[in-house]
């Protein structure tokens, strides 16, 4: 009689009979960037057009997974249409296949909303209606901001080389309040997608301002929205104010054409009528730093009473020898310029220091003499940011005590009179930090002179 479980014989004993055991591929992922398209559109008829003004993003891996990659989806490309006349979003997201190779499948839908929130509308009919239901939606916001700044039809004038590179009709506006918060809770995205390291503002602050720079059309009385910047303001005691710029975003389109110049200017110019104590600005990357410095140095050009102080600095440096001088001389602008520079022009003093060394070299023939006196001064000021000023450990030298107590905890300092120079043990690694500051002071002398190039166009 025959059992239901039959014997059989060890399937690894016959080698033509043995299992082969096979490994699914493990799924690498693939970062955002590499399959998402992110386009910013005016009309309905531009969206699904490959010809629209696509937008490059600083960094799209931190809105996905830990590792900032998405997994479980084989030929995948995700399609983004951004308004630019609501800021509101439709997704297209296509793919051959899904399947979990070890890592799960991502959520796109999850990951997409951390970017747009609810800024995304699902269905593309819907979006494309939001071209005419939300026309106006700029001017309703702007239809309360208080006016600071008009430029009428002359050109913007940004890039010295193209001094009038698009006539506009712009005006910078002021929006406090409520419509602070409708509009940049549609203004995220592209904070998110554009400004490296941003998070959004608490628009639930009331210290929070909006500035918009805007373009109104002519024919239809639209208003385009051409860039922002936040600004929050301080109390400082007793009685007075501060101002800091915390985020400025010029739209894509219109960037490199001397929007953002516009923009920095009005709020310069509120921070002179409203006298606030300064402007300062939250960690400016270069490229805004370069325009700030440079608006800030043609100011100063134009203001008298720093005229003297720097006479005085520039006269210094063609008539001394600063390299056979044996301790660092002082060419910073006395401290009463310092506070003139601030009560009037709102410039505070570190971003002044930075353009006292500009207004120096503008003030200096272009002599190999003088440009080597120049660049003493500044890898003098370099070195003191860096390793202390003067050194902090010139004239000085440590002993060591004999004692019973923690030796390493024992010491006496000496420090010689009439500045006699003592030995000083040096770091091992002194030969680097000679390199590295080489290299700091090489970044700041591009610095200044790309500077100075511009603002010598513009004179």
């Amino acid at each position: 009689m025959g059992t239901k479980h039959q014997s059989v014989s060890n399937p690894f004993s016959d080698p033509k009979k043995r299992r082969r055991v096979g490994f699914s591929k493990i799924d690498a992922g693939v970062t955002p960037n590499e399959c998402i398209k992110i386009y910013l559109v005016s009309t309905k008829e531009e969206v699904g057009s490959p010809d629209s003004f696509l937008i490059e993003p600083v960094d799209l891996n931190h809105f996905f997974e830990e590792d900032g990659k998405i997994y479980g989806y084989q030929g995948l490309t995700i399609t983004i249409w951004l308004s630019s006349i609501s800021f509101l979003a439709h997704v297209d997201i296509s793919f051959d296949s899904t399947s979990d190779g070890g890592k799960g499948i991502t959520d796109l839908k999850s990951s997409l909303q951390n970017i747009f929130a609810e800024n995304l509308v699902e269905k593309k009919e819907d979006f494309l209606l939001t071209f005419s239901t939300e026309c106006d939606f700029v001017k309703s916001i702007v239809s309360s901001a208080k006016v600071l700044q008009k430029n009428a039809s002359n050109g913007c004038t940004g890039d010295s080389s193209h001094p009038n590179a698009e006539p506009a009709d712009v005006e910078v506006l002021q929006v406090v309040g409520m419509p602070v918060g409708h509009l940049y809770s549609r203004l995220v995205p592209l904070v998110l997608l554009l400004v490296d390291g941003s998070n959004p503002i608490d628009v639930t602050d009331p210290r929070w301002e909006i500035y918009l720079l805007v373009r109104k059309d002519q024919e239809d009385s639209h208003y385009g929205l051409l860039g922002f910047a936040a600004v929050y303001r301080f109390h400082r005691y007793p009685d007075g104010k501060r101002l800091r710029l915390g985020q400025i975003l010029v739209v894509p389109p219109y960037q490199r054409k001397g929007y953002g110049r516009h923009l920095l200017e009005a709020l310069n110019n509120v921070a002179i009528s409203e006298n606030v104590y300064d402007l300062t600005i939250e960690e400016p990357v270069d490229s805004l730093q370069h325009v700030r410095t440079s608006i800030d140095v043609e100011r100063l050009l134009a203001f008298d009473p720093i005229q003297h102080a720097l006479n005085v600095v520039v006269s210094k440096l063609k008539h001394e020898n600063l390299s056979k001088k044996s301790q660092p001389i002082r060419f910073g602008p006395p401290t009463s310029v310092i506070e003139d520079v601030r009560k009037t022009l709102k410039i505070n003093k570190k971003q002044f220091l930075q353009c006292w060394e500009i207004l120096i070299y503008l003030s200096l023939d272009p002599f190999d003499k003088y440009m080597e006196n120049y660049r003493t001064i500044i890898s003098d000021r370099v070195k003191a940011d860096v390793i202390g000023k003067e050194s902090e450990g010139a004239g000085k030298r440590i002993i060591d005590i004999p004692t019973e107590f923690d030796q390493e905890m024992s010491f006496a300092m000496f420090k010689s009179n009439g500045g006699e120079a003592t030995s000083i043990e040096k770091d091992e690694n002194q030969g680097n930090l000679e390199e590295q500051l080489r290299q700091l002071v090489d970044e700041r002398m591009k610095e200044i002179k790309l500077v100075a190039q511009k603002i010598s166009v513009t004179r």
